[in-house]
């Protein structure tokens, strides 16, 4: 067998191979055998019809594809170890010349990842906004908890207040057309609190039960339908009920509705031990983007267009399917955002995954990070505990989808390394001055 590599652009290198001639007719035979085990071919019992009958039925191409699919992995996995090669994608076999008696010729095309020059991945002071809890979280918390408990008593006599919730009737128009989906009967309104485009609201409070009005609009120059998006508009309302939201007070006997707590002071410890734990978790996790982002942006790597596209086709796939669990229409989604800003969209997040993965990669090599088994079996114990199950349960859903067990693994890595990062590197939480904007 003869093997030749030649580099191209790029990452990219042509793997032209030729495969000796009795090698190709032995595996050949055995793909044929194989092969009529499995078939019936009438006259014949399975696995005694001769060879030209196997052919006629399947065709020699298929034959061909199964000696293929067996010699070629073997010769890539060598051909990688030897090299010590890093590939991107499964190696592309673009075309083969297959006939009996003579050498099998094959080209492939293979793509590694390309180098990664690691800049201060370790020993850097690193700055993070630390988040804290307003002084008075907990009042504000408690004000949120009573009015969720709140109870509506129909208001007569007199017109709808800021504070107040009405029931309306609506219909919208641009340029005298109706809006798709701009219409709707016994909408809910909260007055105070409302997610209808802006003034829509404003210019509800004021008016009574049975009011018929007119009220002009205009659409946010980001609103997600960009056929609407800055456009004026013109909803007419009819107010059918006004409600008024009477909270109870904030004391103990709000406390024993909430949960079990006998006193107001017993809610109140609970929720200062919940708001901890939220702040050092918001912490946690600020710290970790911060300490990837930095070492990410530090790196220096070329990341070829070929990377971006197909992360991005994977991420395209991903959106799709979550699209059409939830009823979307992707179409809709296409219209409404237009093809070239969506793909742009993805291609722009893909390579901040690509990017993330190849610096991730070359930590864990230069560091000699690697996954334990002990790493995977503490993992599972977690899961165990979290989803009240049991480890053999875990263990069979993984043996019937082995994607599972290796998004797993890339899962328990991926935090192997942050958490090195995190040990190697010096955080300094700063104050949060966004925050306060």
């Amino acid at each position: 067998m003869k093997v030749n590599l030649e580099k191209q652009e790029n990452n990219l290198f042509k793997l032209s191979i030729e495969i000796d001639a009795d090698v190709a007719a032995q595996e050949y035979n055995k793909a044929c055998r194989k092969t009529g085990e499995n078939i019936n071919i009438p006259g014949f019992r399975k696995g005694k019809a001769p060879r030209s009958m196997i052919e006629k039925h399947v065709g020699v191409g298929r034959i061909q594809q199964k000696v293929l699919d067996a010699l070629l992995p073997n010769i890539f996995a060598d051909l990688i170890s030897e090299h010590q090669f890093d590939l991107a994608t499964e190696p592309v076999v673009e075309n083969y010349n297959f006939e009996l008696g003579k050498p099998v010729t094959v080209t492939a095309r293979l793509e590694i990842k390309p180098e990664v020059n690691l800049v201060n991945h370790k020993g850097q002071v690193i700055e993070v906004p630390e988040f804290k809890h307003s002084d008075d979280v907990i009042e504000k918390e408690l004000k949120l908890l009573s009015e969720k408990f709140a109870t509506l008593e129909p208001i007569v006599g007199r017109p709808a207040e800021v504070t107040d919730i009405v029931i309306i009737d609506f219909t919208g128009t641009v340029n005298g057309e109706p809006i798709k989906g701009g219409a709707g009967k016994n909408q809910q309104l909260d007055l105070s609190n409302s997610h209808f485009i802006k003034g829509f609201a404003e210019q509800t409070v004021g008016k009574s039960i049975g009011e018929e009005f007119t009220i002009n609009v205009t659409f946010p120059e980001d609103y997600q339908d960009k056929v609407l998006s800055g456009k004026p508009a013109e909803f007419k309302i009819k107010i059918n009920e006004i409600k008024k939201k009477i909270t109870p007070e904030v004391n103990d006997e709000l406390a024993q509705k909430v949960g079990p707590f006998q006193t107001l002071d017993d809610l109140k410890a609970d929720m200062a031990k919940y708001l901890e734990k939220a702040r050092e978790n918001e912490n946690k996790i600020r710290t970790e983007k911060a300490v990837l982002e930095k070492v990410v942006d530090s790196a220096k790597v070329d990341i070829p267009d070929s990377m971006v596209n197909r992360e991005a086709k994977t991420l395209l796939e991903e959106i799709q399917a979550r699209f059409k669990s939830q009823g979307i229409s992707w179409d809709q989604v296409l219209e409404q955002q237009g093809h070239e800003n969506t793909w742009n969209s993805l291609r722009e997040e893909a390579a901040k995954r690509v990017r993330t993965s190849l610096v991730l990669s070359a930590v864990a090599k230069t560091e000699n990070i690697q996954l334990t088994e002990e790493d995977f079996l503490e993992k599972v114990r977690e899961l165990a505990r979290t989803y009240n199950s049991d480890e053999k349960a875990i263990y069979e859903q993984m043996a019937q989808n082995p994607a599972l067990a290796q998004g797993l693994s890339q899962q328990i890595m991926s935090q192997k390394i942050i958490n090195y990062l995190l040990e190697n590197n010096e955080v300094k939480y700063i104050e949060d001055t966004l925050a306060k904007v």
